[in-house]
């Protein structure tokens, strides 16, 4: 990771550097304190961006570290491979703060909103983040040349519909990771088959909610995903 002096005029506000770096510690991630300045400059340029373009929902500085850095980062350990896909990625959640973690990792975000898209371009540019690609599109239309390893996504849809929709990001070996919160026992139960599913449940620092990582693969003859598959609770 890099350990080059923090960004000019980067937020260090009332100690949560050291709180940061010891909340991802906690996770598996080990940031610098340069690492932990880029990550609090994320957070100021979607609280400034989101006050004209309505990005998230959350704005308290403090849950936008538990929800939107740590969050993310909880996955971190679970990642597979070098190409990493973020798909309805938003405002760039997990996708910005686990390139950041993980330099020698090429991650695609991936949203159909342009605004939300324009952010992640901006912020990846701001953090310089030169393993990041922001791109506009449905999943469903994409056909990447080569089958991503790991396909991220976090509440996105469904796990069937979950698994159909990224069939084309897929190769034999790619891995699915689902973030969810409460166990989605009624999802599991409809996965369709030729796929296995593991669930790991999470422990994010100071988010005191249910989440669970799934980790989908396929374990069919062909290892490929299913076309769309329709699901309904």
């Amino acid at each position: 990771m890099s350990s080059s002096h923090p960004p000019h005029g980067a937020p260090d506000a009332q100690g949560t550097v050291p709180a940061l770096i010891h909340a991802a510690a906690a996770l598996g991630v080990a940031l610098t304190e340069h690492d932990a300045l880029r990550l609090l400059q994320l957070l100021e340029e979607l609280a400034r961006w989101n006050r004209r373009f309505n990005l998230t929902a959350i704005t308290d500085r403090a849950d936008m570290v538990t929800h939107h850095l740590l969050d993310s980062l909880a996955v971190h350990r679970h990642l597979h491979g070098a190409r990493i896909a973020d798909v309805g990625t938003g405002a760039g959640f997990p996708g910005l703060p686990l390139a950041l973690a993980n330099p020698e990792r090429r991650f695609t975000l991936i949203d159909s909103n342009g605004k939300k898209v324009r952010f992640v371009s901006h912020a990846a540019h701001q953090l310089g983040l030169v393993n990041v690609e922001a791109v506009q599109a449905r999943i469903e239309t994409l056909r990447p040349d080569v089958p991503f390893d790991t396909v991220l996504a976090r509440a996105f849809a469904a796990l069937p519909a979950l698994i159909g929709l990224a069939a084309p990001l897929c190769g034999p070996a790619t891995r699915i990771l689902a973030l969810k919160g409460k166990w989605p026992k009624a999802e599991l139960d409809a996965l369709p088959p030729g796929w296995q599913a593991e669930t790991i449940p999470l422990a994010v620092p100071g988010l005191a909610e249910d989440r669970c990582l799934i980790i989908l693969s396929a374990a069919g003859p062909s290892g490929r995903p299913p076309a769309a598959v329709p699901w309904s609770p």
